[in-house]
């Protein structure tokens, strides 16, 4: 029997699975803010360009398809976040509108491959941060008592608590911290890309060394913040809807929830093992490409950590300002019958990804190189 709590459950793994694919798709924005170190000439740059060109309406249409599926499952979620921290979401969908304009100016002004290069830093980071806050808290007051009151001047369910809307996250050094990692984990992807995607021997020696200035940050800051994710205090919740502060929570829910913990240790390792491979493709040890088991990890690792923040009576969403105005998958859902209508259309998911995976092995079926560039719809 399909139950209410499960369908909640359910749509908190489609919603995270999502995000989990958006982070490896940011190897696109990651690419880009390498643009001028992996092609130092103008025919490397438009090389990378053109990798990157050929994948970045995947990345804003998971982007998407991630804040649709969150508005129709989590609808208080959608407007406390969306509309609370605007300053924040808006500042992501700037870099992203900025990205789709850029590549088809880029060759008449440097000031759009500037703004490419723009989205490949800011864009990640920011995302990053905004996922941080999944288990930092953001300062929101949830009052849906001003539905039913009339003396309410504005039916207003949630609001910020200061000014700043959604900004004030930036302050919190964690945030920045996890922010700075989904960057570098996205340059690294982004460079695993482009060195299995492009036809250059210049650029993937390039790509080589650059890989190792960008993997090494990533692996030091995710491990500081996993170590300090394991240690700190989590929000859960009873069955009433209490929310209350439980020590070593989010360490707590994977040894409780164990398959989780199974698959951010697989995940972890892929990631490692695809910069690995990769790094030592030079000695011929290695003929598989990096960025598939390094893509396929971050997936996993992703998905566990985003499932870790919602699932085992976890506060998903966790309020600063007020502790009971925290968001819960019991809390913020959407009804009954909409989770259970929608659970009926996700079963056209799988297709739906089958057609990109058929999409993308077209669009790849031949590694780019020099004379792609005469190409009349190159970049």
């Amino acid at each position: 029997m399909i139950t209410y709590s499960f369908l909640q459950h359910y749509w908190c793994f489609i919603v995270s699975l999502l995000g989990a694919i958006l982070v490896f798709l940011l190897f696109v924005q990651g690419a880009n803010s390498c643009i001028r170190s992996l092609g130092w000439t103008e025919e490397g740059q438009r090389l990378v360009l053109n990798s990157t060109g050929r994948k970045w309406e995947f990345t804003f249409t998971t982007l998407v398809t991630f804040g649709g599926a969150f508005f129709a499952s989590f609808p208080l979620f959608y407007s406390t976040s969306f509309g609370g921290a605007y300053w924040l979401w808006m500042a992501i969908l700037v870099t992203f509108v900025l990205q789709a304009v850029s590549y088809e100016f880029q060759h008449k002004s440097k000031a759009f491959r500037f703004f490419l290069v723009l989205n490949g830093l800011l864009g990640p980071f920011l995302l990053g941060a905004a996922v941080a806050t999944f288990f930092e808290g953001s300062n929101f007051i949830i009052e849906k008592s001003n539905l039913i009151d009339p003396s309410a001047l504005t039916p207003v369910i949630s609001h910020w608590a200061n000014a700043s809307h959604g900004l004030d996250a930036l302050l919190n050094p964690w945030v920045v911290i996890f922010g700075l990692a989904v960057m570098f984990l996205a340059r690294t992807l982004g460079i695993l890309y482009v060195i299995n995607n492009v036809n250059d021997e210049d650029i993937r020696s390039r790509g080589s060394v650059r890989l190792i200035g960008a993997a090494v940050p990533f692996v030091l800051l995710f491990v500081a913040y996993l170590v300090h994710l394991l240690l700190k205090d989590g929000y859960a919740y009873t069955d009433d809807g209490v929310i209350y502060m439980e020590p070593y929570k989010y360490f707590y829910n994977l040894i409780e929830m164990w398959p989780l913990l199974i698959l951010l240790i697989i995940g972890v390792v892929l990631v490692l093992f695809g910069i690995g491979i990769e790094l030592l493709r030079g000695s011929k040890s290695f003929t598989l490409a990096g960025i598939w088991p390094a893509g396929i990890g971050t997936v996993l690792t992703v998905l566990a950590l985003l499932l870790c923040s919602a699932w085992n009576h976890t506060a998903y969403y966790p309020s600063t300002a007020d502790l009971q105005s925290s968001l819960t998958l019991a809390n913020s859902c959407s009804s009954e019958f909409t989770l259970r209508t929608m659970f009926y259309v996700s079963f056209l998911v799988p297709f739906v990804l089958a057609y990109i995976v058929y999409c993308w092995r077209k669009i790849d079926a031949k590694k780019l190189d020099r004379e792609e560039l005469q190409n009349d719809h190159a970049y």
